[in-house]
């Protein structure tokens, strides 16, 4: 058969979404599908593995226990500024920051700095003075700033939480699960300067008031030294919460947020549940942008048509989930209005894994198609994802 490329009498797809993919699957959902708990050798009192592009829960243990956080929390106190601030505003500190119990950077009354140097002393140095500072320069007093946190913590998914302070000092009111806190770390890394600030391992930029030379701060979170592909993100502790970590790490792709809480030896606890989700998942791609995914069929011919995917779609697989993946197929029909059109939308492939869709994507083709052809489309699949 020989395609016609003319002009007129031509039926094209109506407009459909390139692809549709869970960048945020609901709690519900993420039950659904399979999930680990640990063995009961773990060693803290809450975990959860993630991976950040799905939210897909890889490891659980205690996950959705509301508990205290201690200075994790600060992941949302630094996004919340991040989205509520100009970084590089100077601000002089507040006197209510002088002298927060806890870890600190010893500021000083009347000092300047910048939003963003405060945010360095924040993640790095796990300075409580940070905190009050930046609260106090975003929303005027700590209540208020605590009301944007909660509802930036609900923007993440985060909506059985509460936070009543920007550094995790106790307080009885003050609590989020190991789920929620890995929701929110999931939301922040997303954000450019949020990962910037939480990979840094040393930031000599903030000026010392009234002294010669510029503060060193350094990260606490000594994974960034040792384990590979680290990016963040942040420690914390205080005797009601124990040690507790949220650390993010990216190997061949897909990248994983750890949340240990009351945890003695929470690096190396981190460090072994990231290690095994690098070993155990892969980052399955469902489809590849520009990468056959599928083909038609015409009904009584042999004449087949390659359809391709304009965008990739990705989704964290063990080998034997990869192996029980489905994918069906539909055509989408629509009317052509432009007259030509150099990229159709053919049909829609969607994958499932026992029942449950993890994602979908289009397929093109750079053919153009009289209302007779595509009349007689079959599609096939013919791309299974490895």
């Amino acid at each position: 058969m020989q395609f016609s490329k003319q002009k007129h009498n031509i039926i094209i797809l109506a407009t459909v979404t390139v692809f549709i993919f869970l960048t945020t699957v609901s709690l519900l959902s993420l039950n659904a599908l399979p999930q680990k708990t640990v063995a009961s050798s773990y060693g803290g009192t809450s975990m959860i593995v993630l991976e950040t592009s799905t939210n897909r829960v890889l490891y659980q243990n205690n996950a959705h226990v509301s508990r205290p956080i201690a200075s994790t929390t600060k992941i949302l106190t630094a996004i919340t500024v991040i989205e509520n601030a100009d970084l590089d505003k100077k601000i002089q500190v507040d006197k209510s920051a002088v002298g927060v119990e806890g870890s600190s950077i010893y500021l000083s009354y009347g000092e300047t700095a910048t939003i963003r140097d405060l945010l360095y002393g924040l993640m790095l140095q796990s300075g409580n003075d940070c905190a009050v500072a930046l609260a106090v320069a975003v929303a005027g007093d700590v209540p208020s700033f605590a009301n944007l946190m909660n509802a930036t913590a609900q923007k993440a998914g985060a909506n059985t939480a509460n936070f009543t302070n920007p550094h995790g000092l106790h307080d009885d009111a003050h609590l989020c699960s190991a789920y929620e806190l890995a929701l929110i770390s999931s939301y922040a890394m997303k954000n450019p300067e949020f990962r910037k600030i939480v990979s840094t391992k040393v930031y000599k930029d903030m000026p010392y008031e009234g002294r010669d030379y510029n503060r060193i701060i350094n990260n606490k979170n000594r994974l960034l030294h040792s384990f590979e592909g680290a990016s963040g993100i942040k420690t914390g502790f205080t005797k009601k919460a124990g040690r507790c970590l949220v650390a993010s790490s990216a190997r061949n792709g897909m990248e994983v947020v750890a949340v240990v809480l009351n945890c003695g030896p929470m690096f190396e606890e981190c460090a072994g549940l990231m290690s095994k989700a690098f070993s155990e998942y892969k980052f399955a791609a469902l489809s590849e942008a520009g990468k056959k995914i599928g083909e038609v069929t015409f009904k009584n011919s042999d004449n087949t048509i390659d359809l391709h995917a304009k965008a990739g779609v990705h989704y964290p697989l063990t080998v034997s989930e990869i192996n029980r993946l489905d994918i069906k197929t539909k055509i989408l029909s629509g009317t052509n209005l432009s007259g030509v059109e150099t990229e159709l939308p053919i049909a829609e492939f969607a994958y499932y894994l026992d029942g449950k869709e993890l994602g979908t994507a289009i397929g093109y083709t750079h053919e153009i198609l009289t209302s007779n052809e595509i009349a007689e489309i079959i599609p096939k699949a013919t791309y299974m994802p490895s």
